[in-house]
């Protein structure tokens, strides 16, 4: 199978030397402006005080008249000195002016062009992060937005990657037992039929979690904020997933005081600490207790404890990623599909609010968050 092929990115025509000839001539126009501003004034003040440094001022004997030799002689300096004066300052100018252009142009080029690059594909291209001041952060704020976009790219690609091998199995299972029952090879048994109804649930499952993860992170999905009383909303949460636990023996307890008050979608704060704490009941072991609690203060929290494994450091940055597992073969047995924490958190950031979990490590169980705002009602 060969790579898809990719352009090499396109170049820049002459912008480096457009811009830089923009700001050099800029440059150079406020630098003819002010020498030729200093020359008409030194022309038009210069004659009267040297008169006066000469004795010859309004008022004083000779002064109504200047010696024409000397005041020509006067002129001539004058007009030699400021040519000179001229020519040395503009040649001083354009050095200043031509090291000033590449200083600022040459930096600004090189976003350009790495911009261009990026809009083709090339989502690694980094820019230099030279400079001081203004250019050197506009490099750093650059390289922080194709960082970004490398980032989303990348999901993006695990994204169609970890979909792929999610509908594989179930689809392979299903024509497996479809081609047996076409060949005879499988009878079509209550058992095979069922099997098959699993695995078609399976697959709208999926689907529906996917479009809803879809739409939770394009605040697409419908809200009505409201104040929420979490303690209730636990309470009945929690009985929904009673059967679930009694069937491993473990105990679902709610340690939320009445009335705990936050603003969010009552419907979406049910699906996040339903999301949690079927994540809990799958990992945690049999016989052990989920509880859900709560923490006052700024923020409204409301979690689901278990005594399930715990996280790593690098499971507790990664957990809420789409598709991600700590254990792939257990969740897949439990009807887990990697995209429930994912969607907690959309619907948790839509209702702005924030979602995260806390471990004390391997083995120390972990605990599930969700914050939102408080409701400031009594």
């Amino acid at each position: 199978m060969t790579a898809p092929h990719r352009s090499d990115p396109p170049r820049l025509q002459g912008p480096s030397s457009r811009l830089r000839t923009r700001l050099l001539v800029s440059h150079l126009i406020v630098a003819v402006a002010a020498l030729g501003t200093v020359l008409l004034a030194v022309s038009l003040v210069g004659p009267g005080y040297f008169a006066e440094a000469m004795g010859h001022g309004p008022g004083e004997p000779g002064g109504a008249i200047m010696d024409e030799i000397t005041l020509a002689a006067f002129q001539d300096a004058v007009r030699t000195a400021l040519v000179a004066g001229f020519l040395i300052a503009l040649a001083t100018a354009v050095a200043i002016a031509v090291a000033l252009s590449g200083r600022v142009a040459d930096p600004i080029t090189r976003m350009a062009a790495a911009a261009l690059r990026i809009s083709t594909g090339h989502y690694a291209e980094r820019v230099p992060a030279a400079g001081t001041g203004e250019v050197r952060e506009l490099a750093d704020t650059f390289n922080a937005m194709a960082a970004s976009l490398e980032d989303t790219e990348r999901r993006r690609l695990e994204l169609v990657g970890d979909v792929a091998h999610e509908l594989r199995t179930p689809l392979a299972t299903l024509d497996g037992y479809l081609e047996g029952i076409e060949d005879g090879v499988v009878a079509p048994r209550d058992e095979t039929w069922a099997l098959l109804r699993r695995e078609t649930a399976r697959l709208t499952r999926l689907v529906d979690d996917l479009s809803q993860l879809w739409r939770a992170e394009a605040r697409q999905l419908p809200l009505t904020l409201a104040v929420v009383d979490l303690a209730v909303v636990a309470a009945e949460t929690a009985e929904h997933l009673r059967a679930v636990a009694a069937d491993r023996r473990i105990e679902i307890r709610i340690a939320v005081a009445p009335h705990f008050m936050a603003v969010g979608d009552r419907d979406r704060v049910a699906q996040v600490i339903g999301n949690y704490l079927s994540n809990a009941l799958r990992y945690a072991p049999e016989g052990s207790t989920v509880e859900v609690v709560a923490r006052d203060g700024d923020e409204a929290w409301i979690g689901v404890r278990d005594e399930g494994p715990g996280l790593t450091v690098e499971q507790r940055t990664r957990v809420f990623e789409r598709f991600y597992r700590i254990d792939a073969s257990r969740s897949r047995a439990l009807g887990g599909s990697g995209i429930g924490l994912p969607i907690a958190r959309a619907l948790a950031d839509a209702m702005g609010g924030r979602a995260w979990a806390e471990s004390a490590g391997p083995g120390l169980g972990s605990t599930f968050w969700l914050a939102l705002p408080r409701s400031g009602w009594s």
